[in-house]
């Protein structure tokens, strides 16, 4: 029997890349998947892929991580459509080489990469329950991250690596202190470090900018597939059933910096992101 049948798992950005590979591997184990993804077009394509599969438990909703209403009507329609959910997976991401801002004003990579899968996170986590899992698909750029509480929009001197890596410090720490807090529950929170992959997260969709370069490094890069591994794993694996709060990669515990370990970091970001969306 296929592990995951009868499971349901929401997986955000889900139309290429790492997402789609996870997105399909779950539906392999007969899961059924609903795919969280921006673009329309883009995500119409990845979910006629999946369907031609065979897979007929794929559902698609359209959601901008950037847009709190989005989030939430995301929320709501999965809330009226299923009476459960056994798996999250938090793998979209945003990189940017220019200061970019959400429709709340948030610097985009924090305000993506955290605070949309934080609120989304926060707002399905009523539907999970014991045996349930998180996974937080974080990046090896949160050792050189730290949470500018006093500038979180990067007003001043913003560069790409300093708002890139503390929107992957956020992912660790939110990791850390959600895995506490619901603990008594029965839900697991993990995190991932995927290792180097090729996909198209950092290419500029308008001027194809990062494209040539992401195309010459490919053959040195994991591909999506293996880059999901880590993910797919916390996700679906018995062997980490009763593990929570870590930080994984190559499917095993690793080591994560000092900085994302520190309990009262975690709490305090967790209370500023709840302040940011009340």
């Amino acid at each position: 029997m296929k592990k995951l049948l009868n499971k349901i798992a929401v997986v955000t950005g889900a139309n290429s890349g790492m997402g789609f590979a996870t997105a399909r591997a779950f539906l392999d184990e007969d899961a059924t998947v609903i795919m969280l993804c921006r673009d329309e077009k883009r995500g119409k394509e990845a979910y006629k892929k999946l369907l031609s599969d065979g897979n007929s438990r794929t559902y698609l909703i359209l959601c901008d991580l950037g847009d709190y209403a989005s989030v939430r009507a995301f929320s709501k329609q999965v809330h009226e459509m299923f009476d459960h959910l056994d798996i999250l997976v938090n793998n979209a991401g945003f990189i940017s080489l220019d200061r970019q801002e959400t429709k709340e004003g948030l610097e985009k990579q924090f305000g993506i990469n955290h605070i949309g899968h934080f609120l989304l996170t926060t707002e399905l986590l009523d539907m999970m329950g014991e045996g349930a899992r998180i996974v937080n698909v974080a990046s090896g750029a949160h050792k050189t991250g730290k949470i500018h509480f006093d500038d979180i929009n990067l007003t001043k001197g913003f560069n790409v690596v300093k708002a890139y890596s503390q929107s992957k410090l956020a992912n660790v720490l939110f990791t850390r202190e959600l895995a506490r807090r619901v603990a008594d529950r029965g839900i697991t929170v993990n995190c991932c470090h995927p290792g180097a992959v090729a996909t198209n997260i950092g290419i500029d969709r308008k001027t194809g900018f990062g494209k040539t370069i992401t195309g010459m490094l490919k053959p040195f890069f994991r591909t999506p597939e293996e880059g999901a591994r880590t993910a797919i794993f916390l996700a679906t694996d018995d062997s980490v059933k009763d593990i929570s709060g870590e930080y994984f990669y190559d499917c095993k515990i690793a080591k994560s910096s000092k900085r994302s370990k520190d309990p009262e970091l975690a709490k305090k970001l967790y209370e500023f992101s709840e302040k940011l969306l009340s």
